[in-house]
């Protein structure tokens, strides 16, 4: 296999690779494994070593667990890649591979994958934890369209769960909060597009006091073919980022209108029309990217960061804001709130988002309007502590409208208030858990309070 190694050797270095660069993996060892195989001799290497094991792929999430001291972690890249059936509609993913890949594979065939808005995220982390996707009002929680999850358990067997095998396993397993097993590739269905509308549109933030209400009311009878957000955003002057968009804080719109077939094309224009003819006429965009797009353009509208950075942020599940919480959102985003985020963005849930999945995983559906995430970057004067403090700002302004619910892919710390399953389905999780690892080997990869809600 893979040779296990320690802190200050390179194989350590690779395997402990995360994207939050203010999260760092710090186990006792740590492996890369590139086949089933390597995770099992690595899993025995553990259990002869006394060593809990962790589990991680691409790192995005780093910030969201429990320290990893004294632990090995497993970092999985298994080889193979993405193989497509078309008849099926379905795509097997090897555990470690970025939604990149399977966008270029799929998009070829006419075919979506219910990716989020970063292509560079990996596949099995973000479907475990529930997946929001940019075509989430129209597909739902992404971890619904799983059809099945190759995982090896704490005795080494490499299971393939589906709901007919072992439904309570993948049931638990989509969404449960980790801790079941080493997850080597995952099958998930894909859906066709004929045709879609995709972009971001960015005014000067002190049109924001117009543009959030007519986003918000807009949003609220929306079609469930059209999945937005709105941010408020304060960029860096770098040379990656236009320069209208760098002399100070703008407000964004953008997201993807759908189109499932070829006749789609005209309602889909009229649903684009619909969302950004009043945003338009409140003022000339700064820069207004919203056009007919392939479906490779659609993981590259919310220009998401394609290099590790530190990042301090937090997330709220949040009820509609109304006029009022418009207005306590913009206090503390808002032009001249004194914000040191980069970004503070509202993303329109709903539609498919809300309903309960025949079949589906333990996390199936959303009971919120909008999720909020804010982020910032320590940068110049800006500090870990100034981000932190003001997120706590944030969150205290918008406390009347949070439901106290997260949801897990956009949860940014380990440390915050969490939660997005009752006490009933937390307890039939951690069941599950206790059936397919009794020994614990895999207790420190449950992801910290994230079960019931408080």
């Amino acid at each position: 296999m893979s040779a296990v190694a320690g802190p200050g050797e390179d194989a350590f270095t690779e395997a402990t690779r995360v994207f939050n660069l203010a999260a760092p993996a710090q186990p006792a060892e740590a492996v890369t494994a590139t086949s089933v195989a390597e995770v099992r001799a690595a899993l025995r290497h553990a259990m002869r070593a006394g060593l809990p094991v962790r589990v991680h792929s691409t790192g995005h999430a780093s910030a969201t667990g429990a320290p990893m001291a004294g632990a090995l972690l497993i970092r999985t890249a298994i080889e193979g890649g993405v193989t497509i059936d078309p008849a099926s509609g379905t795509a097997r993913i090897p555990a470690g591979t970025p939604w990149g890949a399977v966008i270029d594979a799929a998009a070829p065939l006419g075919l979506a994958a219910p990716h989020g808005s970063s292509p560079l995220v990996g596949v099995v982390g973000y479907l475990l934890r529930g997946g929001i996707s940019v075509y989430g009002r129209h597909t739902g929680v992404a971890a619904n369209l799983v059809r099945a999850v190759e995982l090896v358990t704490a005795d080494g067997e490499l299971r393939r769960v589906d709901g007919e095998s072992d439904p309570e396993l993948f049931r638990a397993v989509r969404g449960g909060g980790g801790g079941f097993g080493v997850v080597t590739a995952i099958e998930v269905g894909l859906f066709p597009v004929d045709s879609l509308i995709t972009g971001a549109a960015y005014w000067p933030a002190a049109h924001a006091e117009r543009i959030l209400p007519l986003w918000l009311d807009w949003a609220r009878t929306a079609p469930r073919e059209v999945t937005t957000s709105l941010r408020v955003m304060r960029l860096p002057d770098l040379p990656v980022i236009p320069p209208p968009l760098r002399a100070g804080p703008v407000v964004c719109v953008d997201g993807t209108v759908l189109g499932l077939t070829a006749d789609d094309l005209p309602t889909t224009r009229k649903y684009a029309d619909e969302l950004l003819g009043p945003l338009r006429a409140v003022a000339e965009p700064l820069v207004d990217s919203w056009r007919p797009a392939g479906l490779p353009d659609v993981a590259e509208t919310h220009m998401d960061p394609v290099e590790p950075f530190p990042l301090y942020g937090d997330h709220l599940l949040l009820d509609d804001l109304g006029e009022e919480g418009a207005a306590a959102f913009l206090r503390v985003a808002g032009e001249d709130s004194g914000s040191p985020l980069i970004n503070a963005e509202l993303r329109q849930l709903g539609g498919a988002l809300a309903e309960p999945a025949p079949g589906g995983g333990v996390l199936g559906h959303l009971d919120g309007a909008l999720g909020y995430l804010g982020g910032g970057v320590p940068f110049g004067p800006v500090t870990p502590e100034a981000i932190e403090a003001h997120c706590a700002e944030v969150r205290a302004a918008l406390r009347p409208w949070d439901t106290g619910r997260t949801v897990p892919t956009f949860v940014e710390h380990v440390g915050q208030p969490q939660g997005h399953l009752d006490a009933g389905e937390a307890a039939r999780v951690r069941a599950v858990r206790s059936r397919v690892d009794p020994a614990g080997l895999f207790r420190g990869d449950v992801v910290p309070r994230s079960g019931a809600v408080a």
